[in-house]
């Protein structure tokens, strides 16, 4: 079994930065891309940004500049780092990695952590 646990979400101030994190642990034989969504009420899911396992990044528009998604290989670890950060980008942040295992790959999916920008 594989778990992606997260943390790092609150509440901030707009202009405000805050560092999300998610470990993956289990039986892992090795992760290919790690991910970061995110789900405001009312909206679809989305994705904010991507990395895979040789760093290659890609952001959707709006957090261009302002958010920078990197990981940690050897501890199975994806961060997003989110600076100036706006209330449009309040919504849940889900973590997402395509995890190989002995027995195949899979997509998993942490638990989310709320993110919160106030005006």
């Amino acid at each position: 079994q594989v778990q992606l646990v997260e943390s790092g979400g609150g509440v901030v101030q707009a202009g405000g930065s805050l560092r999300l994190s998610c470990a993956a642990s289990g039986r892992i034989f090795s992760i290919n891309t790690m991910a970061w969504y995110r789900q405001a009420p009312g909206k679809q899911r989305e994705l904010v940004a991507a990395i895979t396992s040789d760093g290659t990044t890609n952001y959707t528009n709006s957090v261009k500049g302002r958010f920078t998604i990197s990981r940690d290989n050897a501890k199975n670890t994806v961060y997003l780092l989110m600076s100036t950060l706006k209330p449009e980008d309040t919504a849940v942040y889900y973590c997402n990695a395509e995890v190989v295992r002995w027995v195949g790959a899979g997509d998993y999916w942490g638990q989310g952590t709320q993110v919160t920008v106030s005006s």
